[in-house]
């Protein structure tokens, strides 16, 4: 007996041509290459790739390749990453989907796993919905780990758990790939830099009065060794597998749910 595959890309044409009359559902993974502190590899785009692999398998769906680059403008100062323009992202994000809307295959889901494609993500489909008359929702991994399940992972060192070149990827990154892991490496979250005289706030804003005014960091500006926030001292493999099982769980649910909705809108607006 053959087991039925679930990655687009080990599959025959004739093989994917037999799952056409069961409409399954397609998930587009998406990521990034970018620094991700002193002791992380660059392409975070492996963790959503592993979790895409696990939600397709455990939920009857059929993943897409990676599209492993992102935006992420404000790296280009770290080498070593690669950042797409907002309109080529754009673009071949579209074009990825509507290769399968073309063939009447409009169950697709986005599985992010880079917060800074967001923006870019909802144009993308609420051009898709205008034109085409299909919703197509995205889950952002990194954002969909509830306060209920993280902080009860760190306990105290939940305040200080979260932020680019710590949690929740770097614990990600010790469990899934352990052996690309630079423990000697590691750095403490440094001094943050200031811009107009004012500290800044992440990567796109600095704070003036307690309020964040937005304005164009680069991560350099904000910080030397490229943690931008948190602290990775916190992390853990045993952390990252919790967080792990939950969102294949947590995108396999929601992709069970997609199967059965109605994404068509009926007509483009």
């Amino acid at each position: 007996m053959t087991t039925q595959k679930h990655r687009l890309a080990e599959m025959t044409f004739r093989e994917f041509e037999a799952r056409l009359p069961e409409k399954p559902v397609i998930i587009i993974p998406l990521g990034s290459q970018e620094e991700q502190g002193p002791s992380c590899p660059m392409g975070d785009y492996q963790l959503t790739e592993v979790i895409a692999d696990r939600v397709a398998e455990q939920a009857g769906a059929v993943v897409a390749p990676i599209m492993p680059f992102g935006y992420a403008d404000y790296f280009r100062t770290v080498p070593g990453g690669i950042a797409l323009r907002p309109e080529t992202f754009s673009a071949v994000l579209e074009d990825m989907i509507v290769n399968f809307l073309d063939h009447d295959l409009v169950k697709v889901v986005i599985l992010n796993g880079h917060s800074g494609n967001a923006a870019l993500i909802d144009m993308t489909v609420r051009r898709i919905k205008k034109e085409r008359g299909v919703l197509v929702p995205a889950i952002h991994l990194w954002r969909s780990v509830p306060d209920s399940v993280f902080n009860p992972l760190y306990g105290d060192d939940a305040p200080r758990a979260k932020g680019h070149g710590a949690d929740p990827l770097t614990s990600v990154y010790k469990h899934l790939f352990p052996d690309m892991m630079r423990p000697d490496l590691e750095e403490r979250p440094g001094e943050f830099g200031t811009m107009l005289g004012l500290p800044t706030a992440g990567l796109g804003a600095v704070k003036f009065q307690g309020v964040d005014v937005t304005i164009p960091v680069d991560v350099t500006d904000r910080c030397a060794n490229g943690i931008a926030g948190g602290d990775p001292a916190v992390a853990s493999a045993d952390k990252g597998e919790a967080i792990v099982n939950y969102l294949v769980t947590f995108c396999a649910d929601f992709v069970a749910h997609l199967k059965g909705a109605e994404t068509r809108t009926h007509k483009g607006e």
